[in-house]
């Protein structure tokens, strides 16, 4: 069996690079993101998906409902899928978050969160491996993070570590993972987390900071000086 997990459509919020961690924001698709769900239809085996499983975020569900086209199978709702919890940087800037987290490291819970990036890619990826509890093949829609660590990780190279930052996931375009494969892809990604801490301690600080390169999860170290400022170039919105 197989899991299909997709970031859902396009929103008012990303196009602005704005960011949202909250459930209760209504937050809905644009006209372009409902749209852009076709190429989703081409690629997912609708007829034959025994199970759907979304967050708890509207956009999420909307995404969801939209590519079923029928009111049942009901979606498995998992609060294990949501998007990162931003605390007060939410509904601000991305760059301001990113600024943060390049000060203060992904172990670090922003001023408000209930956690951090490493606690977040940690409980996500519990809900990933949760989705085996259900009948497959299965299709998550899920958030720009989530989907941004599984491009990483289908196209890193032997022995790179995981990043702090991470490039902008594509919106509704499925990642295929078979049933065999994904306990294993969850046990790597958390042992990496594991040793997240020592590399953020050992990388010298604002020396350096990732650049985000052309492609999907592309990502490489650029020497800056401590007073660069990163900009929309350098690192994805949420």
């Amino acid at each position: 069996m197989t899991t299909y997990i997709l970031r859902h459509g396009q929103t008012d919020y990303s196009t602005r690079y704005l960011v949202n961690g909250d459930p209760t924001k209504q937050i809905p698709l644009t006209e372009e993101g409902r749209q852009s769900l076709g190429r989703a239809w081409n690629v997912l085996p609708l007829h034959s998906i025994a199970t759907w499983l979304t967050s708890e975020f509207p956009r999420a569900r909307q995404t969801a409902a939209l590519l079923m086209g029928v009111p049942l199978p009901e979606p498995v709702v998992d609060a294990r899928l949501n998007e990162i919890d931003y605390g007060e940087f939410e509904g601000k800037p991305f760059l301001e978050y990113a600024a943060w987290l390049d000060e203060h490291g992904s172990g670090r819970r922003p001023p408000g969160a209930a956690e951090s990036q490493q606690e977040a890619i940690r409980r996500l990826l519990t809900g990933v491996l949760g989705a085996l509890e259900h009948p497959g093949p299965r299709v998550l829609v899920g958030h720009g993070l989530l989907v941004s660590v599984l491009h990483w990780y289908g196209n890193r190279t032997a022995g790179e570590r995981m990043p702090l930052f991470f490039a902008e996931a594509p919106y509704a375009e499925p990642l295929a993972i078979a049933d065999d494969e994904l306990p294993l892809l969850v046990t790597e990604l958390m042992d990496d987390l594991e040793s997240a801490p020592l590399r953020e301690i050992t990388a010298g600080g604002d020396a350096s900071i990732l650049r985000i390169g052309e492609g999907p999860a592309v990502a490489t170290v650029e020497a800056v000086s401590p007073s660069h400022s990163p900009d929309k170039k350098d690192l994805p919105h949420a």
